[in-house]
């Protein structure tokens, strides 16, 4: 793990995968033009091929380049929440590489807050592709020692940017024509685009394009994991007389002592701080070797929408 930049934007120019941090997770590198490194990030995820891929970029302004055809709400976002952890999903430019796109017209792509991604991307000059610095389907990583436990030596170089800000992946935005449509909620919610924009956000359907983080089943830990009401969850224990080393992520601390619990983590309240360590306490939960992760349901409210689809996923 280093913090050499050079030598990063270096090792991408050759080919090579380089992890690097963003303010939402941590990314697996490659320069989205070279078709051999972008098929390296996908053997190294075991990630199937028609699963897209996001381009972060350094500039706005390199949005014309690899995007055709943008909806001026969609510039309008790019004003507004560029860099920061929006992706926007536009019609590809010939540029593209199908490979990044997964086959589709469509092109993911993300200018993202964090200041080591921007030096790197603008050292690089280019478009990087970036999807989690994780096995696919697993937790994400918010750390560089995540990566590095993840991937070891198949990954060139991996940067040290400490631990994402935000810890959730991008908020992932379509059109249909002018109007946005919510391919993946993230942390910037539905209100705050439509806020911005003047105009309804809509619902992904079935001729949407496929997005990262889109399968019913991701962002999962090894262990197996299960939502629960506050309410239910010591009925739950009681319940289950054979169930043994049972690992708890709660808002509150269970007042009720029960044999079967290994390790509780006690979360905040507030969705940016849940958000920010959510998978770093899922990995620590995991790494109890419980039989079980039990996670108390979440608040309704939509600053919870991002974190509840990761969660509903994880538990899928």
């Amino acid at each position: 793990m280093t913090t050499d930049i050079s030598e990063a934007a270096r090792l991408l120019i050759d080919g090579q995968l380089v992890a690097f941090p963003t303010e939402t997770v941590y990314g697996l590198g490659a320069d989205a033009l070279n078709l051999s490194a972008v098929k390296r990030v996908y053997e190294a995820k075991s990630r199937p091929f028609g699963h897209p891929l996001i381009i972060h970029v350094g500039n706005s302004e390199l949005i014309d380049e690899f995007a055709t055809d943008i909806p001026d709400s969609a510039r309008s976002l790019v004003a507004r929440f560029w860099p920061g952890p929006l992706t926007l999903v536009l019609n590809a430019s010939d540029k593209v590489p199908t490979i990044v796109t997964g086959g589709q017209e469509t092109v993911a792509i993300r200018f993202p807050a964090h200041p080591m991604a921007i030096a790197l991307l603008r050292e690089f000059g280019g478009g990087i592709v970036g999807p989690s610095a994780n096995k696919f389907g697993q937790l994400s990583p918010t750390k560089a020692a995540d990566v590095d436990r993840d991937f070891g030596p198949e990954v060139s170089l991996i940067l040290d940017g400490a631990t994402c800000t935000v810890g959730i992946e991008s908020t992932i935005i379509g059109f249909d024509g002018e109007f946005p449509v919510l391919l993946r909620p993230g942390m910037i919610t539905k209100n705050a685009i439509s806020m911005e924009i003047s105009k309804e956000v809509l619902d992904a359907g079935p001729m949407s394009p496929r997005v990262s983080g889109s399968l019913p089943s991701h962002y999962a830990p090894i262990t197996n994991l299960i939502l629960l009401e506050a309410i239910d969850i010591p009925r739950y224990l009681k319940s289950s007389a054979a169930l043994r080393d049972v690992a708890l992520l709660t808002f509150e601390p269970i007042l009720e002592a029960h044999p079967s619990i290994s390790k509780i983590i006690i979360v905040p309240k507030e969705p940016n701080d849940y958000a920010k360590n959510l998978y770093q306490r899922l990995r620590e939960l995991d790494r109890v070797g419980a039989n079980l992760i039990i996670v108390e349901t979440i608040p309704s409210a939509d600053s919870w929408d991002g974190i509840r689809d990761r969660l509903d996923r994880a538990a899928h």
